[in-house]
């Protein structure tokens, strides 16, 4: 069997996405980008709107797909027990994060933590540690509901795009730190943003140049969907984002040496030699 792939400074990358993983992450963020896409996808005088109460239930059955895609990416490259508590710590640590801004100006702590993991670990473990981190902070929560999957999704997607930043073997120092910082402040108010896409058609009570009509032309809807971004979440987006950049920034470099050397010492690639028992005397 091969051994993973490892960076520069002989990192390994715990979980990779393989062939059957790759494929149904593909399906799964296809998917995805229907469901958060579909106010704008649809036709022009269609009949979304009799379906509209119905939209957030049918897209809930996106959770088995993504618990598909966890079980998939798994059994592709054969993750050890290592891994797995490994996976299991990082996840129990975004979902305790979690609760410590929710509630307060959009402030999220464990957006940073994502990152910088998907970063070390590879976009295979980003995806996976994305969305369990998120299923678990909802249920630590209380916030179980048919928005779950999409936030699921969407944060598998923000730690996988870590991962796939450019230059993970030979990028290093102050470098790495504003590309994280970068990438952090964007997929932070990008997260922000798609989980406005999924909620904008079913908020009631909107005024008429911000709320979602089912028969006007994509491009009203899409200045309405811009002007509802900016008068009630871009408040909530940009103090998120902002902590992301100064936590990547200022913590990154302890966080980044502890999760490399976690992971060289955990020698993930290493296999298990069986010999025979020699002879008694």
């Amino acid at each position: 069997m091969g051994r993973r792939p490892r960076d520069r400074e002989g990192t390994p990358r715990p979980v990779r996405v393989g062939p059957r993983g790759g494929a149904v992450l593909g399906v799964v963020s296809l998917i995805g980008a229907a469901a958060f896409g579909w106010p704008l996808l649809a036709s022009h005088g269609s009949a979304v709107a009799a379906h509209s109460t119905d939209a957030p239930w049918l897209f809930a059955a996106l959770l088995p797909l993504l618990v598909a895609v966890v079980i998939a990416t798994l059994s592709d490259t054969g993750v050890d027990a290592k891994a797995v508590a490994m996976m299991g710590m990082l996840a129990a640590a975004g979902a305790a994060l979690r609760p410590l801004g929710a509630g307060t100006a959009g402030i999220e702590p464990m957006f940073f933590l994502m990152v910088l993991s998907g970063r070390v670990l590879g976009p295979g473990f980003g995806f996976t540690l994305g969305s369990l981190t998120m299923f678990a902070s909802a249920l630590l929560t209380g916030g179980v509901g048919p928005w779950m999957p999409f936030q699921m999704l969407a944060m598998g997607w923000v730690t996988m795009g870590a991962g796939l930043l450019p230059r993970p073997d030979t990028l290093r120092g102050r470098g790495e730190l504003a590309l994280l910082a970068a990438y952090g402040a964007v997929s932070a108010v990008a997260y922000g943003t798609v989980m406005n896409l999924q909620g904008w058609p079913y908020i009631g009570g909107l005024a008429s140049n911000i709320a979602y009509d089912p028969h006007a032309a994509l491009s009203t809807n899409l200045a309405r969907f811009a002007a509802y971004c900016l008068t009630t979440s871009l408040g909530w987006d940009l103090p998120r984002a902002a902590l992301t950049a100064v936590l990547a920034f200022t913590l990154g470099p302890a966080i980044l040496r502890a999760l490399r050397r976690a992971t060289r010492r955990a020698s993930f690639d290493a296999s298990a030699v069986f010999e025979d028992a020699p002879p008694d005397a």
